[in-house]
């Protein structure tokens, strides 16, 4: 099992507040540093000092780190035309020596499109335009050197695309596809990702999606094997007390944390991570939502990495 560290910036955390997390997570020894992708705050938060783009910061990142993955849960379709987004992804694969995996989504959060002036199209439209950018940025990272790539679809189309610049990781960097859809989720997994990501469910929905997915790639005649993964919200402390400190910083109910995330002493998110597991999990996103608390990146390393 592997632990990676994902963060909320839009919460409220400027880029110096993310390097620090990033840093301290390469040297005690995650996996990963991952990042969502939004431009507004969610609940009763500030938000202070504001949004931070997700690939300019992980451009920094790439330049500022030596060893971690680097990646988004999950850059959002509808922000960004997909071929100048796959020369973005491509720059910073490039920048990072080839640490870049690409967690990539429909968007789904209207507010902050009503506030940014980004078009927010219905969900047949958004998933129609999804897997069109799909096949558009797969096809600009894996179209040889010296060819040209070009795409008719619906909603995009490009002619004689020179593909550059070309990533550091030969055809492009992995793509990260998660939602638990029944349908059309796992179709596109196992079309065009490495790795499908059940996102903050718990295990009895994790199961049957995960089974959605394989029984899709098996349809589909896919002989690449499947990465599975989980994103949870983490909360660990020594004893009761550094747990309802650390659930209250985050105006989170700990008895709710301990249902529905990782929450509990190292002890037990270890057995909770292990239920995933014998799921066939291979991969936790923990999610940090106090990005100050730094003591708790370390708590994580040093008494539940060691023992999954």
């Amino acid at each position: 099992m592997r632990l990676r560290i994902f963060t909320e910036p839009q919460q409220g955390a400027s880029y110096e507040t993310l390097l620090r997390a990033a840093k301290t997570t390469e040297e005690v020894g995650f996996d990963a540093f991952f990042r969502s992708d939004h431009y507004l705050k969610m609940g009763d938060v500030s938000g202070l000092p504001g949004p931070t783009d997700s690939w300019v910061t992980l451009g920094a990142l790439a330049r500022e780190t030596k060893r971690i993955r680097l990646g988004t849960l999950v850059t959002a379709a509808t922000f960004r035309l997909p071929a100048p987004l796959a020369i973005s992804v491509a720059q910073v694969d490039d920048m990072s020596g080839g640490r870049v995996d690409f967690g990539f989504g429909t968007g789904w959060y209207e507010a902050e499109h009503t506030a940014y002036g980004i078009p927010f199209p219905s969900l047949r439209e958004r998933f129609e335009r999804f897997e069109e950018q799909l096949e558009i940025l797969t096809g600009l990272w894996g179209t040889p050197l010296g060819e040209t790539y070009s795409f008719n679809g619906k909603y995009y189309q490009l002619a004689d695309s020179p593909a550059l610049p070309k990533p550091a990781q030969a055809g492009g960097p992995p793509v990260i596809i998660g939602g638990t859809g029944p349908k059309r989720t796992p179709r596109l997994a196992a079309r065009y990702a490495t790795e499908y990501n059940t996102p903050f469910v718990n295990l009895d929905e994790a199961g049957p999606a995960f089974e959605r997915v394989r029984a899709a790639c098996e349809e589909a005649g896919r002989t690449d094997p499947m990465i599975y993964s989980a994103a949870q919200v983490v909360c660990c402390g020594r004893d009761e007390a550094e747990l309802r400190r650390r659930a209250g910083a985050i105006g989170r109910d700990l008895d709710d944390l301990r249902d529905n995330g990782l929450a509990g002493t190292p002890a037990e998110i270890v057995d909770k991570i292990g239920k995933f597991a014998e799921l066939g999990c291979e991969r936790m996103y923990l999610q940090l939502l106090d990005l100050d608390d730094l003591d708790h990146i370390e708590l994580l390393a040093s008494e539940v990495l060691p023992q999954v």
